[in-house]
């Protein structure tokens, strides 16, 4: 039991079954993904670039609330910023993911095989920046800034836990002031690399927005749901209600509302332009099976979420944000799937054991992430000098 002037948080440790339900998702994930890279490594090397792409999302999304909360001195989200720092961790497992797509790079990306590049011309003007080696340099910097960063903000976010020192809160913000240029940076080269990269030929100067609002909702869905849940079991503090989940709600139908404008302006310009090195990646995704798929993410993505968000109520009602914000992790992942896929697989969608092996695997780390770092820590910022402003937070 930790003690301040204002708030007692009694710590409880996140059930064991958890654990074993994550356990037995991985478990799944993980052999049939072994069996996918040995039968078909190619289409388990797209499936892991989706997945790499997800989990990235929700790590650096994470990392992109907690420094959104310090630079703007946000009171609402104190009692739940910890939720955001244990999903972080998720980026711990990238490169877990990312060894066996680079060990598969020729299967994955045209640009990695030196004879394609000599016989085309746009292929060798982009070489000096699309070759295997600084390919591999790039992720291990961008990973090891994230790294970083993930770090900073833990280590000062626990020890004011004990030391009850509102420096460390500036300290952070600080932090805070020079991650938001890395993120911006390192998530749209991350972009650029893992995601628009597997058409060469193919380029959008909106791509790296475009990915960036998919991450924060991504990030924002898992938070959502996560702080609703341990809310409701009792792990966080007595006062937190719905009007600390209206805002939860708010930010979630923003980020659709703004998901919708970069994917739509994305679309009509390239439509509007008519260049063939531009319209040919819609093209692909709008012929054979993959039309109809394509026509489903406009209500996977946006027209579900922002009906059942679109009501002031449904912004503070529990039960529909849990759903939804589920909802938004699965059109996620849906989304990716639809940007990568059909690299692999132009004239048809594909989907399997080996698509369900790779989201099961997803599903088992999040969750088995989660209960590790949550075990590990506070799940309140219980040092933290805005929380009993935060506590009494009203709209």
């Amino acid at each position: 039991m930790i003690e301040n002037t204002t708030v007692l948080y009694q710590k409880k440790e996140i059930p064991i079954r958890i654990l074993h339900l994550g356990f037995v998702f991985l478990a799944i994930g993980v052999i049939g993904s072994i069996i996918g890279f040995v039968v078909e490594p190619a289409r388990t090397s797209f499936n892991f670039v989706v997945l790499i792409a997800w989990c990235a999302s929700i790590g650096t999304g994470s990392l992109f609330f907690i420094g959104i909360e310090y630079l703007s001195g946000a009171v609402w989200s104190v009692p739940f910023r910890r939720v955001a720092e244990v999903n972080s961790a998720v980026i711990f497992t990238l490169p877990l993911l990312i060894v066996p797509v680079l060990l598969n790079i020729h299967s994955v990306f045209h640009w990695s095989h030196a004879e394609e590049v000599l016989k085309d011309e746009i292929l060798k003007g982009k070489s000096s920046y699309l070759n295997p080696s600084f390919f591999v340099l790039r992720i291990i910097l961008i990973i090891a800034l994230w790294f970083l960063f993930k770090s900073l903000f833990t280590k000062h976010s626990r020890k004011q836990d004990f030391t009850f020192e509102q420096s460390l809160t500036k300290k952070n913000t600080i932090v805070s002031a020079v991650f938001m240029p890395v993120f911006a940076v390192t998530l749209t080269i991350f972009a650029i690399d893992w995601l628009m990269s597997l058409e060469p030929h193919w380029y959008s100067t909106i791509f790296g927005v475009y990915y960036f609002a998919g991450t924060f909702l991504a990030a924002l869905g898992l938070f959502t749901f996560a702080s609703i849940k341990l809310n409701e079991s009792g792990y966080l503090l007595e006062g937190l209600g719905q009007d600390h989940y209206y805002s939860m709600g708010a930010l979630l139908f923003a980020f659709t509302n703004f998901w919708a404008y970069i994917a739509f302006s994305q679309f009509m310009l390239i439509w509007y332009a008519n260049l063939p090195e531009e319209t040919f990646w819609y093209i692909t995704r709008g012929t054979g099976t993959w039309m109809y798929f394509s026509l489903g993410i406009i209500f996977v993505k946006f027209v579900v979420p922002y009906i059942a968000l679109l009501p002031q109520p449904a912004k503070m009602d529990p039960k529909r944000l849990k759903f939804i914000s589920l909802w938004i992790l699965f059109a996620h992942y849906y989304d990716l799937f639809w940007i990568v896929m059909p690299t692999y697989s132009k004239d048809y969608f594909v989907f399997g054991w080996i698509e369900i092996s790779s989201i099961l695997l997803g599903i088992g780390l999040i969750i088995v992430n989660f209960y590790y770092f949550a075990n590990k820590t506070n799940l309140i910022p219980i040092g933290d000098p805005k929380l009993k402003r935060a506590i009494e937070f009203h709209l």
